[in-house]
């Protein structure tokens, strides 16, 4: 699903290299130096009007806009879908090259905002008191808006890990939920026995859940410092992560199926893919694309790789920003605030959502709400928990969108060759290192 725009790419580290030799040229005094304006100004500028363009793919957005314009009768919204992930980011990029045609508000998955805020296509948010709002947000997501440090996005959604499982396959089998990963491999080899069709869950090479898993092993591959990055997948999270997933493929425990496909959904729906490890959005797809799977599943807490440990990872999520050459700022704010973090919040939440809010995260209402799906558990607590139990520490590259697209490349061979996971993330490791030496940073 992360796969990357090429030209765009291209495109963006060009901008990001030029950003890093000179200053910004931008007279509008809201520019990514972060002047910004008060909240009496955004205030104003709400009551003033006027048109913004939005750019974004999430579906609940719509109700939102609604709501926003009835409450602020003088402002209007042009909601686009320019595409989903990387057919937008391609899209932007395309604007901004051609300086023209750029929204005011742009939908922009965590993973790649740190390539567009090197590239200061983003406007900073701290002149607009974006950083007070940190109590208002849970740490995962929080953290996943700063590049740099400064803050480029409010968080959208979030998407704490959990273990969904199909609980007829496991009472079937008598296999116990896992809470480790050493008794995840164990389930594996137990239900793959017993039945061949049945896999414990599939997996063809995925960046951002590999990643992901890293990330809840206390794994910390990347760091950033401005345009010093260091990447090394032989730090212990990842080896740990390495140590038992690779036997999970040498096994031919996982099934050889891509997510998001026909297959891939047949296979949630008839209970020969038994778990899936991934974040907690993914409820309403299960909803809509394997109905027939409806009763069967539950939600468990992440396996982990420490017996005892509580440790959380998030997998995918969404920011809204402030496009750098937007004609109207504190208006486009003004509507980021709204739909994330104020009363669009909870909009969203009722059509489906998952917030990244804590004031939601702690409501009892949105706790106690039960899945059908899930045959009646409240599965919200479970997510929230994960939410609280993020680890940590976590950075992204300033050119990720690259770094994921050579993830087939490299680290995927693994599950179609005799390389190894170990191998491949060295790979991946030196072709990340040659890209970003390439484009000017300094990468160690």
């Amino acid at each position: 699903m992360r796969k990357l725009w090429p030209v765009a790419a291209a495109a963006a580290l060009t901008l990001a290299l030029a950003a890093c030799g000179g200053g910004d040229d931008s007279s509008d005094s809201s520019s990514s130096s972060g002047a910004g304006v008060s909240d009496s100004g955004v205030a104003a500028a709400l009551e003033k009007g006027g048109t913004l363009t939005v750019w974004a793919w999430e579906p609940t957005l719509k109700q939102v806009v609604t709501s926003f314009q009835q409450k602020y009768p003088n402002v209007k919204v042009d909601l686009v879908n320019a595409g989903t992930g990387d057919k937008q980011y391609t899209a932007l990029q395309n604007a901004i090259a051609a300086g023209k045609g750029v929204p005011d508000v742009a939908q922009i998955e965590y993973y790649a905002l740190p390539q567009f805020a090197l590239g200061k296509s983003l406007t900073s948010l701290k002149g607009y008191g974006a950083e007070d709002l940190k109590a208002d947000f849970t740490p995962g997501p929080w953290n996943s808006v700063h590049s740099g440090g400064d803050i480029y996005g409010l968080p959208m959604d979030s998407g704490p890990m959990a273990l969904f499982y199909n609980k007829d396959v496991f009472d079937k089998f008598g296999v116990k939920v896992p809470t480790t990963w050493q008794e995840y491999l164990d389930a594996a080899r137990t239900i793959h026995k017993a039945d061949p069709k049945v896999y414990i869950t599939s997996d063809t090479g995925d960046a951002g859940f590999t990643t992901s898993l890293i990330w809840q092993a206390g794994g910390k591959p990347y760091q950033v410092d401005g345009t010093t990055v260091t990447i090394n997948f032989t730090d212990p999270g990842s080896t740990t992560f390495t140590q038992v997933w690779q036997q999970l493929i040498s096994e031919k425990l996982v099934a050889p199926i891509s997510g998001w496909t026909d297959q891939w959904f047949q296979g949630i729906a008839n209970g020969t893919i038994a778990t899936l490890p991934t974040g907690a959005w993914m409820p309403a797809n299960f909803t809509s694309s394997a109905p027939s799977g409806s009763g069967k599943w539950r939600v468990a807490d992440m396996p982990q790789w420490t017996p005892g440990a509580k440790a959380s990872a998030e997998n995918g999520g969404s920011s809204l920003a402030i496009m750098d050459k937007g004609a109207n700022k504190a208006l486009a704010y003004g509507f980021m605030k709204y739909a994330a973090d104020d009363e669009g919040v909870q909009i969203r939440v009722d059509n489906g959502a998952f917030p990244a809010t804590t004031k939601q995260l702690s409501d009892p209402k949105f706790l106690s709400t039960e899945f059908a799906y899930f045959g009646g558990q409240k599965a919200n607590e479970i997510f929230a928990k994960s939410a609280r139990n993020v680890v940590p520490g976590w950075s992204y590259l300033p050119f990720q969108v690259y770094a994921n697209s050579i993830f087939n490349d490299t680290v995927g061979k693994a599950y179609v060759s005799g390389t190894t996971l170990a191998d491949g993330l060295k790979a991946w490791q030196d072709q990340s290192t040659k890209y970003g030496t390439q484009q000017g940073f300094t990468v160690k």
